[in-house]
C-alpha cells in the first residue's frame, strides 16, 4: 500500500485534509508566477472528481503548509503523458529556495515508484518566471509539447 507521509529533515507530506485545504489554498507565489500555474482551488477540484488517480499532497514546514503538489496515476490513460504526471505544483513565494518543491518532486517520485511507474511527466508553459528551469534542474527532460505549445518534460524514475 503506497504511503501518505514522507519526511526529510523538518519538511514532511501529508495527504491533503480539512486540517490544511485552507492554508493550501492560499498559497501565495512570488509576482508572475501565478500565470503558470492554476490556483490549488482548481487542483481541490480535481481531486475530488477524480478521486481513484489523483494524488493531492501539502508540504509542511514544521507545522506551516509551504507547498502543495499534486500527482496523478492513471496507468490505463489513452495519453502517455497522463500515466503518471505530477499535475500541480505551488510552492510559497518565502519558502522558495529552500529545497521544498525538490522535496515534494522525490516524493511524488516516490510514490510513482511504489505504484511500479518508471516515468514521471509534467507539462509547463514556457517563459521567463515559470518552472522550467526547475524542472531541468530536477531530472526532468524535454520530450515534447502539447497541442497547446506547453512543454513536456519526462523524469526517469
Amino acid at each position: 500500500m503506497p504511503t501518505n507521509l514522507y519526511f526529510m529533515g523538518d519538511l514532511r507530506l501529508e495527504e491533503l485534509s480539512a486540517n490544511n485545504i485552507v492554508a493550501a489554498n492560499t498559497l501565495t507565489l512570488k509576482p508572475g508566477q501565478e500565470q503558470f500555474v492554476a490556483p490549488v482551488s482548481h487542483s481541490i477540484a480535481e481531486a475530488y472528481v477524480n478521486p481513484s488517480t489523483a494524488w493531492p499532497r501539502v508540504v509542511l514546514d514544521g507545522d506551516e503548509v509551504v507547498g502543495f503538489i499534486m500527482g496523478n496515476f492513471d496507468p490505463d490513460s489513452p495519453h502517455d503523458e497522463f500515466r503518471g504526471c505530477i499535475w500541480r505544483m505551488n510552492v510559497a513565494a518565502t519558502a522558495q529556495g529552500r529545497g521544498i518543491g525538490r522535496f515534494a518532486v522525490t516524493a511524488l517520485a516516490e510514490e510513482a515508484r511504489s505504484r511500479g511507474f518508471d516515468r514521471l511527466t509534467v507539462m509547463f508553459e514556457p517563459g521567463e518566471d515559470g518552472p522550467e528551469a526547475f524542472f531541468l534542474a530536477v531530472g526532468f527532460e524535454p520530450i515534447g509539447e502539447t497541442q497547446f505549445g506547453e512543454t513536456i518534460a519526462a523524469l526517469t524514475l
